[in-house]
């Protein structure tokens, strides 16, 4: 690969060259942006390890909420128009944070509720002789009563929650023998899988055109070269490609109208822009043309269309990709409780690790099916890899 060119790697191996430019020479300062974007898994794991017993001064910027609690000893919460500096990992700012959040909203409801009862005893009382004097200290401890409005923090959270139409019946999905081709690369030969009820699959492994692929032949946008699949008759699925392109092709349409063609025929606009100010469009955000939004932003929508869907079944490649933390956090807590079926793959180590109950690794040589969750199974791979335990363990887990 040495003598391959920077524009025919794929962006997890650019990525991985751009980091060693970056970490080559032990330099005294590292400035590292999303440095996790497009990393699969095991190279993550590589960086994180490498940054806690790295000696200098590293700055990051990143939405992987476990890359940095395992690396950051200090947060800079840029909000309400400053900056403030915070001694701890990610989960530690998070709770400090809503703490002090919480203990500025109290102080301001208490301050408020004082001073609305010193004006009431000033109303009451200003023309009561007998009560003058003590009318007048009022006013004064009034005056010196400091009403702070509480800051308008720049972080909103989406609303996301999807709601199925009916519960999933006995058979979901059924694969037997599948086997696909890109360009003559075998990206899997001969997947069987059975998905059962309440499985919140992680699919994971090294080759990330693999796992897409495998969602696009689910999804219906490609066919198997051998093979088959079958859903079940009660199942209803909706999906979220990791590359959106082709559903943003008509640059005309603004996202009103862009939403208007997955909502059902009988919604009004004024529903279509509720749904939409949900989604944090609000207003003239939600005039917007598709051609101008961010990777964010139609990463939103698409997430829109999906809860129209009242699925059944998510299938979601990728889904935290050019999210914010605050975008994270509101789908990490809908996919949570979700009560049906979910079909993912992501690089977000604590997405994989709250969601997943069931991990399905693509290998060369097949696939690992274990009914685990994710620290579960990293521990495992960790066993096998230092010689304590083999593949025959790890599948005694199926």
């Amino acid at each position: 690969m040495r003598q391959k060119k920077m524009n025919e790697l794929d962006g997890n191996d650019k990525v991985r060259v751009l980091l060693a430019q970056a970490l080559f020479g032990n330099p005294d300062i590292l400035l590292l942006d999303e440095p996790t974007n497009q990393l699969d898994l095991k190279t993550i794991a590589w960086l994180d390890d490498f940054l806690f017993r790295f000696q200098n001064t590293v700055i990051i910027v990143s939405h992987d909420r476990h890359f940095l609690n395992q690396v950051c000893t200090h947060v800079a919460d840029i909000d309400y128009g400053k900056i403030q500096i915070y001694a701890g990992n990610y989960d530690f700012w998070y709770q400090a944070s809503q703490l002090h959040f919480h203990q500025k909203e109290n102080e301001g409801k208490k301050a408020r509720a004082k001073a609305e009862d010193l004006k009431e005893f000033i109303r009451r009382f200003s023309s009561n002789a007998s009560k003058a004097k003590q009318a007048t200290s009022r006013k004064k401890l009034l005056e010196k009563l400091t009403l702070e409005n509480m800051p308008i923090s720049s972080r909103k959270y989406p609303y996301i929650a999807f709601t199925p139409e009916r519960p999933c019946g006995d058979v979901i999905l059924e694969i037997k023998g599948l086997s696909k081709a890109i360009d003559g690369v075998p990206m899997f030969e001969g997947l069987t899988l059975t998905v059962n009820k309440g499985d919140k699959i992680a699919f994971v492994g090294e080759g990330s055109l693999a796992k897409t692929t495998l969602f696009q032949i689910l999804a219906g946008e490609l066919a198997p070269d051998k093979g088959s699949f079958r859903w079940g008759v009660t199942i209803k699925s909706a999906y979220s490609p990791k590359e959106n392109d082709a559903y943003f092709n008509n640059e005309e349409l603004d996202l009103v109208g862009w939403l208007r063609q997955y909502a059902p025929p009988d919604e009004n606009e004024s529903f279509i822009r509720g749904f939409l100010g949900k989604m944090l469009f609000s207003g003239e955000e939600a005039t917007k043309k598709t051609s101008v939004i961010s990777g964010g932003e139609r990463v939103r929508c698409m997430l829109s269309k999906m809860m129209l869907a009242d699925a059944n079944v998510l299938i979601l490649d990728e889904p935290t990709n050019h999210l914010d933390l605050e975008s994270i956090t509101a789908l990490n807590n809908a996919l949570t409780s979700f009560p049906e079926v979910v079909l993912f793959t992501s690089h977000d180590h604590q997405l994989v690790s709250t969601v997943a109950n069931r991990i399905v690794e693509i290998t060369p040589d097949g696939i690992i099916d274990v009914m685990q969750d994710f620290e579960e199974y990293l521990a495992m791979k960790e066993a096998i890899l230092s010689g304590e335990n083999d593949y025959s363990d790890m599948q005694a887990a199926m």
